[in-house]
């Protein structure tokens, strides 16, 4: 037996603003919240310190983390 009824699928209306602005943004966000996944457990407890050794940066990469203001000075 199958079954012969028709589905509706109901688009989302255009934007009429393609950047939108933060209160379109909170509603979209809100509006898909139910549909993303929950993680199964929690996430890991950061590494301390103490346990970080042996890290290299490249000379380049500090030379141009250096040389921005956010970063560097």
């Amino acid at each position: 037996m199958t079954n012969n009824r028709a589905h509706t699928v109901h688009a989302a209306p255009a934007p009429a603003d393609l950047e939108g602005d933060l209160a379109a943004l909170r509603e979209d966000c809100a509006r898909m919240a139910p549909q993303w996944a929950v993680p199964e457990r929690a996430a890991e407890p950061p590494v301390p310190p103490s346990r970080i050794h042996g890290v290299r940066v490249p000379v380049s990469s500090a030379r141009l983390l250096d040389a921005m203001p956010d970063y560097g000075n």
